[in-house]
């Protein structure tokens, strides 16, 4: 019997890391300026013109903007819409709206990757169950991101939390991956699986991790556009992300904001220089 061989990855120094560290930060702030802007009659597309004169004033430049066709700086998808929502004027946000911002920015050379779902305006009771379900299952792959690790272990350790808080769909189509000199680099990292399977972790990985939740079940769509992806039965979904490295003293959060400060220290990650 073969074995597949594992896809090649790059590693990166020290010195590379505090690079990728210094992008995730223009996205970090990138983010926090658009949870501060979300408010109701705002369109996706408003929020993409504050997303991208924050990343360009940082001396960066938004890595969504013409990839592959893209027209947007962000991702921004909108209750049942999943992932890649292209902004748009038409598409208005609204009082109880939630809505998934996917950032992504280039400085020197080097990606960083992150996403946050917001309520718009007061989140309602199951949408905010689902978002914490959602973030809490991310900090949860990431705590495995340890050299002599394996990927299998990161989506067990997704899909095992979010089997455990009830009937959440996590969705199984589309998934992490590696992050550096490009944007989506080996591997590929599934938001399910089995421990000690998979390729092994090592010191030097940079990696984006990234569950969605749907309220509903775990089926997808993508739409005619070719890019937005939703819930096949209609129900919400949220989506969390950060990029991260792996070091020889555990996981440190690249795309760190000053709101995850307790929380990546409640769990002993690196301190990412906040």
């Amino acid at each position: 019997m073969f074995r597949k061989a594992d896809p090649p990855v790059q590693l990166k120094t020290a010195a590379e890391i505090a690079k990728m560290r210094e992008a995730g930060k223009v996205v970090a702030r990138t983010l926090d300026t658009l949870r501060a802007a979300v408010e109701p009659g705002m369109s996706t597309l408003d929020l993409d013109a504050v997303a991208e004169r924050c990343i360009r004033d940082a001396g960066a430049v938004p890595s969504f903007k013409g990839y592959y066709g893209f027209t947007g700086s962000i991702c921004a998808s909108v209750n049942e819409e999943v992932v890649h929502g292209i902004p748009r004027a038409g598409k208005t946000l609204r009082e109880g709206d939630l809505v998934s911002i996917d950032c992504g920015a280039i400085l020197d050379g080097w990606h960083g990757d992150s996403a946050i779902t917001l309520a718009v305006g007061e989140a309602r009771p199951q949408d905010a169950r689902l978002m914490d379900v959602c973030e809490e299952a991310m900090w949860r792959g990431i705590a495995e991101l340890r050299p002599g690790k394996r990927l299998g272990d990161i989506g067990a350790a997704i899909d095992g939390y979010m089997r455990s808080q009830g009937r959440f769909g996590n969705v199984q189509e589309y998934g992490g991956h590696g992050i550096g000199t490009e944007m989506h680099m080996d591997p590929h990292v599934l938001n399910y699986g089995r421990r000690g399977k998979g390729q092994e972790l090592v010191e030097g990985m940079c990696l984006a991790i990234e569950p969605m939740a749907n309220a509903g079940t775990r089926h997808v769509v993508e739409l005619d556009d070719g890019w937005t992806v939703v819930t096949r039965d209609g129900e919400r979904s949220t989506h969390f992300e950060h990029s991260v490295a792996i070091t020889a003293d555990g996981p440190l959060v690249l795309t760190a904001r000053e709101e995850n400060r307790e929380r990546i220290a409640a769990l002993g990650f690196c301190d990412p220089g906040f």
